[in-house]
């Protein structure tokens, strides 16, 4: 990928702001969030079971976004964005950090774009959440299932986590519906959801948006680093992988298709360590397939179906999901989720947070729940 426009883009940002733009509007700050709960039937190989959880159409969250106005088209801008459990009021996978889910300032420009500095985002991640039906969505979306997968097989094989600590990214302008994305971010250490070190990371995207047709294609590139996992009497090795990734939607009426693939290749990790004896660095893919439809201004189906292959051996899982959303005002909604999923040979995904009783078992999921924006 060609990186010339993107230096010439930071370039101009950087000299717009050394000569000086006037101050033109004092700044704002916007409290927002979502409060999110559902009640779940889940059958995990055999074993049903009824509980209460949190963020499973949009994650319970709470946020501060600030922008002040510097002149001449320049902004500065931030974004503190917390997430929460709201069944028990503890924090959302991290109870050590405060804001989780963003915490990022920087500089945008109307013709340059932004630079931006901290806890956000990844580009590989911001194509591929316009393509999944259930919105990437980290509690019930079978993606995040694909992705979040705790198996044996994989567990040296870094995946694209959303978000990067320590990152700058560079956001382009939209041109002709082209946009390019490119972030770095430095090694971060962890203690939940495991005592973890990631290395650095590069990651670079590119998206059209037009006609009804959105497409974009990632490339992103993760350092080693190591993780505790429980069981093990040392810490496993994390490897050093590349994630390619693609998505495609198109609108037709009231239907938006769509479609992405995603390849994880792990490096080889250094002989006789423990992710090499145990072979815990094989690559895979993921593949999802679904659709909206918007049949009234109140009411959204989604469905959507995913397989995960793991490279050489007898590992995978495919699976399909429905769902379901009523809006009975402009901040509330009602959802449901229907979802069933079959492993096969070693595999063992299932939705986030939940542990499957044993390898190639199914799980069966019923979901209704309520949304409130605020």
């Amino acid at each position: 990928m060609r990186l010339k426009p993107i230096c010439h883009g930071v370039s101009a940002m950087l000299l717009t702001l050394a000569t000086g733009a006037a101050m033109a509007d004092p700044s704002s700050v916007t409290l927002y969030g979502v409060a999110d709960s559902f009640l779940q039937y889940l059958n995990n190989g055999g074993n049903g079971s009824v509980s209460m959880r949190s963020g499973g159409n949009t994650g319970s969250m709470f946020g501060l976004r600030g922008t002040e106005d510097l002149g001449g088209g320049l902004k500065a801008q931030f974004v503190l964005e917390n997430g929460y459990n709201i069944n028990n009021g503890s924090g959302f996978v991290d109870t050590t950090a405060m804001f989780y889910r963003q915490a990022w300032v920087g500089l945008s420009h109307d013709a340059y774009g932004s630079l931006t500095f901290g806890r956000q985002y990844e580009p590989s991640f911001r194509i591929i959440y316009p393509s999944d039906p259930f919105r990437a969505n980290e509690i019930l979306s079978p993606l995040a299932a694909g992705v979040l997968a705790v198996d044996r097989n994989t567990l040296s094989t870094q995946y694209i986590a959303g978000r990067a600590s320590n990152s700058i990214l560079y956001q382009s302008p939209v041109l002709g519906g082209v946009q390019l994305n490119a972030m770095y971010a430095f090694a971060s250490s962890i203690t939940q959801p495991a005592v973890a070190t990631m290395g650095n990371i590069l990651d670079l995207s590119v998206s059209y948006s037009g006609y009804g047709l959105f497409a974009g294609f990632g490339y992103q590139y993760q350092h080693s680093g190591f993780e505790a996992v429980p069981g093990l009497p040392v810490a496993l090795t994390l490897a050093d992988t590349e994630h390619f990734s693609a998505a495609l939607t198109y609108r037709i009426g009231i239907v938006n298709l769509m479609a992405n693939y995603s390849y994880n290749r792990a490096k080889a990790v250094p002989e006789r360590s423990l992710a090499a004896t145990l072979g815990t660095s094989r690559s895979y893919n993921l593949a999802e397939a679904g659709a909206t439809i918007q049949a009234t201004s109140a009411d959204l189906f989604e469905i959507a179906g995913i397989e995960r292959s793991v490279r050489g051996v007898d590992d995978g899982t495919w699976g399909i999901q429905a769902g379901y959303d009523h809006s009975i005002s402009k901040r509330t909604n009602l959802y449901m989720r229907v979802g069933y999923m079959k492993n096969h040979g070693a595999g063992t995904m299932s939705w986030p947070g939940v542990s499957v009783t044993a390898a190639g078992t199914s799980q069966t999921l019923a979901v209704i729940g309520m949304t409130h924006r605020f």
